[in-house]
């Protein structure tokens, strides 16, 4: 894999992380105003962009498993930091969106 090829699956991998993560944001907001559905779908169309992202690492990983040598960059570094942050968010958003469901029907 060259140079270029890496780049462009870097810059997958930040597209769909960042769509994600904008995602999750929406849903905070979303599980402020009590709109826990609203915020439950947000955070699977959030997992659809993650899931497309980790596709696109998967490739390459399997092109990697499969003897290819893959000269890692900067930029490449700079994806995953942002794939593997963004899932972590969205596992918290998980959290919070029962917690204030259960909030909600506590009151």
């Amino acid at each position: 894999m060259n140079q270029e090829q890496i780049q462009s699956v870097a810059f997958e991998i930040i597209l769909h992380s960042g769509s994600s993560r904008t995602m999750i944001h929406e849903a905070f907001a979303m599980m402020r105003n009590n709109e826990f559905k609203n915020a439950a779908d947000k955070l699977d169309e959030a997992n659809e962009e993650v899931l497309l992202a980790h596709q696109s690492q998967t490739a390459l990983l399997q092109q990697y498993s499969s003897g290819e040598t893959i000269n890692m960059e900067i930029i490449m570094v700079h994806a995953q930091d942002h794939l593997m942050t963004t899932m972590t968010l969205r596992e918290v958003a998980l959290e919070m969106l029962y917690l204030y469901e259960k909030l909600d029907k506590d009151k």
